[in-house]
């Protein structure tokens, strides 16, 4: 999904952007660090364990802003889109959205997005670091009678938390009723917002297109309700990572295929044949038809070391690397270490004990299925 990015990219301060919520940020506390070109709060003074366990219970506002979001118009924007992801579009009723990949000719993922089916043409939401990337990519093999439009005057902010629901509803009663993965116009507080239920912490929540001139008004009335926090890039990284939700560029790449990144429930079975007609189309389809070589797998380690990016995974019974951790962390939620990792595919199945190299120390860990914490995400 497009879904949250670490801070790790950065530039100097005067190429950074700022969303329509930096000087909000900054009112609140919050601590600001260069992200995909532009400068965000990584975390407030509750700080970031402090943030995620108020998201898991209450409800957390996160400044989504940097990502990018699009429109693709012409007669069928939904056949048109098909032709570059491997998501059933066409297939989803209006106002139903869908988690899909931009896919390489070789199979390989440029990026994940949402997608959202509306009368006359599709929305799309896609990550930070890639959004220029992505767009150029999409306007350039459309096909005819088909473009796209940016929407660089639109902020994008989430309301995540078992508490979202009833925050929303009082400020607009329809988004109590609106249906997980769905989307539509609400007025909320007197704002024109384009609103999905959606998320990507694990809990329920909603994401909110809001016009950039009204997004501190939005955010105001939002954190003005006592069961709203702001929360940072931090603890949108460990929700993310709890919930076991691929993070593009680092659990999910060119170099990966979405079988094998146990994405293939995305992909709908009419999809999965050679000639879908979207790149890669013939080598997703083996992958299906013979099962992959690696899989993307859940790992706890034993007590509380954690297994950072690129941490070799070792079969303990040969000393053999059969693996790497794409993204590991703390857990609050579940008070210790969690991971994943990209696996052989034999020694993937939850239980399965691995061991991880650490600073030249073996260290054990168990295969476990994700999400590693209770949750609300349902797909």
């Amino acid at each position: 999904m497009s879904g949250p990015d670490q801070p790790t990219q950065g530039g100097t301060p005067a190429d950074l952007l700022k969303t329509p919520l930096y000087d909000l940020h900054l009112a609140q506390g919050g601590k600001m660090v260069p992200f995909a070109g532009y400068l965000m709060p990584v975390q407030y003074p509750m700080g970031i364990k402090g943030e995620h366990l108020h998201t898991r219970t209450h409800a957390g506002l996160f400044d989504v802003s940097h990502m990018g979001q699009a429109r693709i118009t012409g007669p069928d924007a939904a056949a048109a889109l098909e032709t570059l992801v491997p998501g059933d579009i066409t297939g989803l009723g209006l106002g139903r959205m869908r988690y899909t990949q931009l896919t390489t000719d070789d199979g390989g993922i440029r990026d994940d997005l949402m997608a959202t089916r509306f009368d006359g043409h599709v929305f799309l939401v896609v990550n930070a670091a890639c959004k220029a990337d992505d767009f150029a990519h999409i306007a350039a093999h459309l096909p005819a009678g088909h473009s796209l439009d940016i929407l660089d005057d639109r902020a994008l902010l989430a309301l995540q938390g078992p508490e979202a629901a009833a925050v929303l509803a009082a400020l607009a009663p329809a988004a109590a009723e609106m249906a997980f993965m769905s989307m539509q116009p609400l007025d909320i507080a007197g704002i024109p917002c384009l609103v999905s239920r959606s998320g990507y912490t694990g809990e329920d929540g909603y994401e909110i297109s809001v016009p950039a001139d009204q997004a501190e008004s939005l955010a105001g009335k939002l954190l003005a309700d006592q069961r709203v926090a702001p929360i940072g890039l931090g603890a949108r990284d460990s929700l993310r990572l709890e919930a076991g939700l691929c993070l593009y560029g680092h659990d999910i790449d060119l170099s990966t295929n979405p079988v094998e990144a146990g994405l293939g429930w995305s992909i709908a079975k009419r999809r999965r044949t050679a000639d879908a007609g979207y790149p890669g189309a013939a080598v997703i389809a083996a992958a299906f038809a013979e099962g992959p070589a690696r899989k993307r797998v859940g790992l706890v380690p034993e007590g509380k070391v954690i297994a950072r990016e690129g941490t070799d995974v070792i079969d303990p019974a040969t000393g053999e690397t059969v693996g790497r951790v794409t993204s590991g962390g703390f857990g609050p939620s579940v008070d210790g270490p969690v991971a994943m990792a990209w696996v052989r595919a034999d020694l993937a199945a939850p239980g399965t004990a691995l061991a991880l190299d650490v600073r030249g120390k073996s260290r054990p860990a168990t295969v476990a299925p994700m999400p590693f914490a209770p949750h609300r995400y349902r797909r």
